[in-house]
């Protein structure tokens, strides 16, 4: 998996006890937790909050739309939209923010398509493309015709992904802000969200330039940070403080500036403990900073893994939401992700 190397900090390195099999024929992977239950799946749809959002998901179907020719893996299967929407089902969730997977590319083609079956009632879209090339191509448009921004808009997009994870790159700071501050400058118009998914070490570098770019912030899977190992999860360790982790002090100073919001999902790219101890423990600190700007995704399909079952992190998600707040969870899972994707409340 590439990495973002911000020249001046050490690069984030792969940790040996969290690596995962890719995707690929007879690949297998643990379920996410061993305690889940065909109860649990069950009662989902009953006790999330009505109305509620996956705030990050993906429809890949290369038949129909092939990837990109420097896609750095392969789907083994096609995840379509009809796909996703049994998988949302048995969550209880009819509303899906599709986000463009690094494996398409600067080509939103499947994603669109997407959100014109889903309808801009149900559907948000977060997409991908080259700001220089989109800038171009929009000063051509605005004398004749309607741009392709606005024609994204009124399917449904509301945001840009940056993604400095799956995709490698070396950048300094400087060069880092600058990319931000151009993106920034295409959709502040339009409302849209930067998406970033970067490195919880980098953070430290984007506290001064994020309040001024004028535009919402969502940082993916609980802004990356790399957690200690499982097996230090014993009686006889320390107990975990996620403001020992690079960058976390970044993170929250954002969070309560106001306009950055934090996605809670993807807990199996962090970590394998099916008991989620430290992510707990960060949640409740997230929690505590900025519980209005934080929300629920599943990742789905769990891209370069296989057999992931997420009940058990929206059944976990509903308690740590209920050991802080009885009115956490209605945030988490739907009031914050109306206010971050411009819906309009029923």
């Amino acid at each position: 998996m590439g990495v973002l190397r911000v020249r001046g900090l050490p690069a984030l390195q792969p940790v040996p006890w969290a690596k995962r099999p890719r995707i690929s024929p007879g690949g297998t992977q643990r379920p996410l937790s061993s305690s889940s239950s065909t109860h649990t799946l069950s009662s989902m749809p009953q006790r999330l909050p009505g109305n509620s959002w996956d705030s990050h998901m993906h429809i890949v179907e290369p038949s129909r739309y092939p990837l990109s020719a420097t896609a750095a893996y392969a789907s083994s299967k096609p995840h379509s939209l009809s796909d996703a929407l049994a998988f949302e089902s048995t969550l209880g969730i009819r509303n899906l923010v599709l986000v463009q997977p690094s494996i398409y590319g600067y080509d939103n083609s499947c994603l669109l398509d997407g959100l014109k079956q889903l309808g801009p009632k149900h559907g948000r879209g977060v997409v991908c493309f080259n700001a220089a090339a989109i800038i171009d191509e929009e000063r051509r448009c605005r004398c004749h015709d309607e741009g392709t921004l606005a024609t994204w808009h009124r399917l449904g997009v509301r945001g840009v992904r940056l993604n400095f994870v799956s995709v490698p790159q070396q950048l300094s700071a400087g060069e880092l802000q600058l990319i931000l501050r151009q993106y920034a400058d295409v959709i502040r118009d339009l409302g849209w969200v930067l998406q970033l998914y970067v490195p919880m070490e980098t953070l430290p570098h984007l506290v001064p330039i994020i309040p001024q770019l004028g535009v919402k912030v969502c940082l993916d899977h609980f802004a990356k940070p790399t957690l200690p190992p499982s097996s230090s999860l014993s009686s006889s360790s320390p107990p975990f403080n996620p403001y020992a982790l690079p960058g976390f002090t970044a993170l929250i100073s954002l969070l309560e500036q106001g306009n950055t919001y934090v996605k809670i999902s993807a807990p199996y790219r962090l970590s394998d403990d099916p008991q989620f101890e430290h992510l707990g423990v960060l949640a409740s600190k997230l929690m505590l900073a900025g519980r209005e700007r934080l929300v629920f995704a599943t990742d789905w399909p769990h891209t370069r893994f296989k057999d992931i079952d997420i009940a058990p992190f929206a059944e976990v998600c509903l308690r740590w939401c209920a050991e802080e707040d009885a009115g956490l969870a209605e945030r988490l899972f739907r009031r914050n992700a109306e206010a971050l994707w411009d819906v309009k409340p029923e």
